[in-house]
């Protein structure tokens, strides 16, 4: 038997890849076909951003955002109230031996993709940008 029962690496193993994006999808497309019967849920178009499964691949956390950034609350709630039968579908889907429960969570990604864009056009950082093209250039001379 292996002495360790999970990878040690430093990030997920190619199967908790592999299986995050097929739920990802799954969920995706469940989500925009309006399968999950509220029409409170089908009204909030939502983007699943990410999903990560823990080693075991018992555990997914999704990582969603309703498009323009409206009703988070409310989607999140709307999302945890049919984790049961979302975790249908994607057992259905998958052929996992074992329904992955699912966590909803925010996705923060766009906020940081907005807070890059601000650094980056800050005229400080512009300045040393500019300087160090112009020493890699030098360098290259």
């Amino acid at each position: 038997m292996a002495q360790h029962r999970f990878p040690t690496g430093s990030g997920p193993s190619q199967r908790q890849l592999r299986v995050g994006e097929l739920i990802r999808r799954t969920l995706s497309e469940v989500l925009n076909r309006g399968e999950i019967h509220d029409p409170d849920l089908n009204r909030i178009p939502l983007t699943v951003g990410e999903v990560t499964t823990s080693p075991d691949l018992r555990h997914a956390t999704v990582y969603v955002m309703p498009l323009g950034g409206q009703q988070q609350e409310e989607a999140l709630a709307l999302l945890r109230r049919h984790r049961g039968e979302l975790r249908h579908h994607v057992g259905r889907a998958t052929g996992l031996k074992f329904a992955p429960e699912l966590r909803f969570e925010l996705d923060a990604t766009f906020d940081r993709l907005d807070e890059t864009r601000r650094l980056f056009s800050d005229a400080n950082v512009q300045r040393d940008i500019a300087h160090r093209d112009e020493d890699d250039d030098a360098a290259d001379d």
